[in-house]
């Protein structure tokens, strides 16, 4: 019997994999610390638990796009003002 949230975990790994595409010390390493926390939890059968694995993959997307909306930011900034010293 497959689990009905099968799905929805793997559209969370799938986009994490593709935001970690840009991420600082390089898509490698990203992809090898995803694959590691997902293995990790590969055994986890409770539909609860996999739902709070869920919003914690949820939650990290979040905090990734604000981490290369601020880089995008920052790059913008230092690119088109003068700088404050």
């Amino acid at each position: 019997m497959t689990n009905p949230l099968r799905g929805e975990v793997i559209r969370l790994y799938k986009n994490l994999l593709y935001l970690g595409r840009d991420y600082p010390k390089g898509s490698t390493y990203f992809r090898e610390r995803l694959k590691a926390a997902f293995m990790k939890n590969k055994d986890v059968t409770d539909p609860v638990k996999i739902k709070n694995l869920v919003d914690r993959g949820e939650f990290v997307i979040k905090e990734l796009e604000a981490m290369y909306y601020l880089r995008k930011y920052r790059t913008l900034k230092k690119r088109y003002y003068e700088p404050e010293h």
